[in-house]
């Protein structure tokens, strides 16, 4: 095999020892490693024992001292070094790939670069250190990717928690995290997780969807883009409800996008996620408590911060407990047009979930003055559900009109009906108007959009 040259000017690593050369060892467990018959122990050895070596070479003043592109490139000259040290008998593309995956190690999360290049995946789930799988397309699929032992897969964790000041360890064994690009992360490890780390990471596309994207996709139709852009605009309130993994934060960046450039946008967040694309806006997410116990700053207090800071719009990522008060609250008091999601299966579940929020918030409300509160502060819930296939649809575009009979009254604007499966396992059904006009109609008139009475009678089948 050729020898792998080495500037001797790199003032990072010592010059290579004369004669140096990949060539293939007599016997040992390099020389099993590339046999199909054995697992693939041999191999993360061998990365791992690369990964040592340079941090033991790496003069870390002289890398921090050189710019982003020269330090990658002078890192792999000296991993080819290291590589050339240890008589592996490897060919150029296996080569290759071993410097790759310990590049990963340095610079970025070890064996999830690769998934995290590809941009079909949604989902990237590491249930063991040796099981991760993947979301396509809504279906799960099983890698062949694995850590080395739990203690690798601890490590990517605590590289991506402590990069947005974050910490995990036996007394917080559980956090949420983003990485740079902005996906979801969440990870527990033990003692509340019983095999070992657990990392789950929600993906978002590299570029934000748009209203037209969720047309072709069939996520929503034409007509409830149509209408669900005038209310916005015309800043009514909307709530996104729906279950785990069903769209909602995609949704509501997508409303978030008819919101006016011209107004301000304050966003609270438990882990910075939404990607508004409006220029004037002003991001916030919430602290866990110190290793002490102290310092933990709750979406509660972000809401009622966020009233300080002269918002027109105020955008919750979800609500889930005690914060459903000062929300509302924020939309009843001059905030119209503000967003928010909540877990919930229909948007009635929706309303009994809110009621409950806020019964835990201010347990001296009676049920009335919270059914008060909510029918005056929401003005549409926007519920999406997934489906057995993988595909997402918004189901129900709900009203919220008021209270009856101790009972808070919607009225369903659009729904998706859900008809059966396709031989192939697709799920078939039909968008439908209800043919039912918003009581809200005149504001959006009043706001300038005169939607035609053709948009409350169109039905589009799912085939």
């Amino acid at each position: 095999m050729a020898i792998l040259q080495h500037s001797p000017s790199n003032p990072m690593f010592p010059p290579l020892p004369a004669g140096s050369a990949l060539r293939a060892p007599e016997n040992g467990w390099l020389s099993r490693l590339m046999n199909p018959a054995v697992d693939g122990a041999a191999y993360q050895e061998l990365k791992f024992s690369l990964h040592r070596k340079l941090l033991g070479r790496v003069h870390l003043e002289s890398v921090l001292a050189l710019p982003d592109d020269r330090v990658r490139r002078e890192i792999r000259l000296a991993l080819a070094r290291l590589l050339d040290e240890e008589s592996a008998p490897l060919n150029g593309a296996e080569q290759k790939r071993i410097l790759d995956e310990v590049l990963d190690e340095v610079f970025g999360l070890g064996p999830l670069e690769p998934l995290l290049q590809d941009p079909t995946i949604s989902d990237i789930l590491v249930t063991t250190p040796k099981l991760v799988y993947v979301e396509r397309s809504g279906r799960l699929h099983r890698t062949p990717v694995e850590f080395k032992d739990a203690g690798h897969l601890l490590r990517i964790i605590e590289k991506i928690v402590s990069r947005v000041g974050r910490r995990i360890d036996e007394s917080s064994p559980m956090v949420d995290a983003r990485l740079p690009d902005g996906s979801r992360v969440n990870a527990v490890i033990p003692p509340v997780a019983v095999d070992g780390p657990m990392l789950s990471i929600r993906r978002f596309g590299r570029v934000p969807l748009q209203s037209e994207d969720l047309v072709r996709s069939l996520t929503w139709t034409e007509g409830m883009s149509e209408l669900l852009k005038a209310c916005v605009t015309a800043r009514l309130n909307i709530v996104v409800s729906g279950g785990t993994g069903s769209g909602k934060t995609t949704i509501l960046n997508v409303l978030s996008s008819f919101i006016p450039e011209t107004e301000r946008i304050v966003t609270i967040e438990d882990a910075a996620e939404l990607r508004l694309q409006q220029t004037h806006t002003a991001r916030m997410e919430t602290r866990p408590s110190n290793i002490e116990g102290h310092g933990a700053i709750p979406i509660r207090q972000l809401v009622i911060n966020a009233l300080r800071m002269r918002p027109d719009r105020i955008v919750v990522g979800e609500v889930r407990g005690e914060e459903a008060l000062d929300m509302l609250q924020a939309m009843n008091t001059g905030h119209d047009g503000s967003l928010t999601t909540i877990h919930a299966n229909t948007p009635r579940d929706g309303i009994a979930r809110l009621e409950v929020m806020m019964g835990m918030a201010n347990s001296s409300l009676s049920v009335h003055s919270i059914q008060q509160q909510i029918t005056s502060a929401v003005d549409l819930f926007v519920h999406a559900a997934r489906f057995s296939d993988g595909s997402r649809r918004v189901t129900h575009v709900t009203e919220c009109l008021g209270i009856e009979a101790g009972s808070i009254v919607t009225q369903d604007i659009f729904l998706f009906e859900r008809k059966g499966l396709l031989p192939d396992g697709r799920v078939t059904g039909r968008f439908r108007a209800t043919g039912i006009r918003p009581r809200f109609q005149e504001t959006l008139r009043t706001a300038g959009f005169e939607l035609p009475d053709s948009l409350y009678q169109t039905v589009v089948e799912v085939a």
